[in-house]
């Protein structure tokens, strides 16, 4: 579990990084990105950024290339906000978020066509056997 001051830093370094790409880096390449999670170690030396990108495959890579040559310019930017005595090493990763929510959204589609499909045979069944198959004795 992570120290409450590693979480402190953690949002001000996403709150910074936000702001950092909305007004300092003019990267054309740069897409309409979402800083999701910022995971900082315990020891406060490395911070790793997690982002979404809204778009195709085109727009993701040319966001992953704006945001590691802008790397330099949002780490300075972070190291003048926190104030530290060392400003964390900073790494991007693409967040793999909406993939797997539209892979769930898959799957709960499939059992829902599953269920219709076992609720349609259910529909003129009856019961094998006696109405009441319990023996009473007498």
């Amino acid at each position: 579990m992570a120290s409450n001051r590693a979480l402190k830093v953690a949002d001000r370094i996403k709150e910074v990084i936000a702001t950092t790409l909305e007004a300092r880096v003019k990267d054309p390449r740069l897409g309409f990105i979402t800083i999701t999670d910022v995971r900082v170690t315990g020891d406060l030396q490395q911070a790793s950024i997690f982002y979404t990108v809204l778009g195709d495959e085109e727009a993701q890579s040319g966001t992953a290339a704006a945001l590691a040559s802008a790397k330099g310019l949002i780490r300075r930017e972070v190291g003048s906000a926190l104030g530290l005595r060392i400003t964390p090493s900073i790494e991007f990763f693409a967040d793999g978020l909406q993939e797997s929510a539209t892979a769930m959204n898959d799957l709960m589609s499939s059992v829902r066509a599953a269920d219709a499909e076992l609720a349609k045979l259910r529909e003129g069944a009856t019961p094998i056997g006696d109405a009441d198959p319990y023996k009473i004795s007498e």
